[in-house]
């Protein structure tokens, strides 16, 4: 096929180096929907290396229970960076007990009084989607890289929280992979994988700014949709500056287009279908993420010649938000930090 991104391990390949001081983080993420009801799970393996300090290196094992009408349960574990081990050749990442691979993750992760365990196999079967143009995944534009090593995967085994057992059974969902120096100053991240109505669509998509000095860059807006077994790639840098993203609590909305075609998407979640957490940001400082797995997205496609679509997602979709104002009214977890 011709664009087709080069094969999986090599955009699960791991970044990080221990014996750099310039301070850098590396996620590998899974996150999955219960296919019918209001129920997910998100899974984060991260590598994290204050800048200055490289002795200070930890491995962070996340774990985020979501299911409507009780508020999102999670635990979080910090190990030291030597109880830690990761591939430069594909996926698979060691945060002691925990392994991720290709197609395999396992854990347990206990934390103010929540304790989550897993046992999960995915598989994927289309190849990995960017969200960038995959020249900038070697350059230092954008600082924060992102992409879905697997996406519309499909997930099976155990989620147990607190002794809760859930049984995973064909879940669609997703196999993330993001890297940087550091944290993006304001962001807001969308994902659909599966419509309600269209379940091979997926949707990947951002809003993001920077400080510079004083002022903010322009935003740049990314959006990938994979449809009817095409991939409509409206992410070049150009395209990027172009779209037209809004950021709010708690919502996102992106407008992209190119000649004959134009796309609109709107995620949103109410408050307590979000979970606010801390992440460290490599240059100093914390910074809070507000996360929804239970999100709702409804998305306009209009092509010329073809009569105008809108595909829903009532609460598969994935959103989290980077804000730079702490007025929202989730409250965030008191989950260990690294020092």
């Amino acid at each position: 096929m011709v664009g087709m991104a080069p094969e999986r391990a090599q955009w699960n390949a791991a970044r990080f180096d221990p014996d750099s001081s310039s301070g850098f983080y590396e996620s590998w993420f899974l996150r999955a929907n219960h296919p019918s009801e209001p129920r997910a799970f998100w899974i984060r393996y991260t590598f994290f290396q204050p800048r200055g300090r490289p002795d200070d290196a930890v491995g962070e094992l996340w774990a985020v229970a979501f299911e409507r009408g009780a508020p999102p349960r999670a635990a979080k574990a910090v190990l030291p960076i030597a109880h830690c081990a990761l591939s430069r050749r594909g996926l698979d990442i060691a945060l002691g007990e925990a392994r991720l691979q290709d197609e395999a993750s396992n854990g347990e992760a206990a934390s103010g009084g929540t304790r989550i365990g897993w046992n999960l196999a995915y598989t994927s079967p289309v190849e990995p989607l960017l969200l960038f143009p995959e020249r900038l995944y070697e350059t230092g534009f954008p600082r924060a890289k992102a992409l879905v090593a697997s996406p519309s995967a499909a997930f099976s085994g155990v989620f147990e929280v607190d002794g809760k057992r859930w049984d995973i059974d064909g879940w669609p969902g997703s196999q993330n992979h993001n890297w940087g120096l550091q944290h993006t100053d304001e962001y807001a991240w969308g994902q659909v994988a599966g419509f309600d109505d269209e379940p091979d669509a997926f949707l990947e998509c951002g809003v993001g700014r920077v400080r510079l000095g004083r002022v903010w860059s322009p935003r740049i807006s990314p959006l990938v949709l994979r449809l009817d077994g095409e991939v409509h790639r409206l992410n070049s840098v150009w395209r990027c500056l172009r779209n037209r993203g809004q950021v709010d609590f708690y919502r996102l909305d992106l407008e992209a287009r190119r000649p004959g075609l134009r796309i609109f998407a709107r995620f949103d979640a109410v408050a307590r279908d979000f979970v606010g957490l801390r992440y460290a940001d490599p240059p100093g400082g914390v910074r809070t993420c507000l996360n929804s797995k239970l999100a709702r997205c409804v998305l306009r496609v209009e092509r010329r010649g073809q009569p105008a679509r809108t595909l829903r997602s009532t609460h598969r979709a994935a959103l989290e938000i980077m804000p730079t104002r702490d007025d929202h009214s989730i409250p965030l977890l008191d989950l260990p930090t690294p020092g």
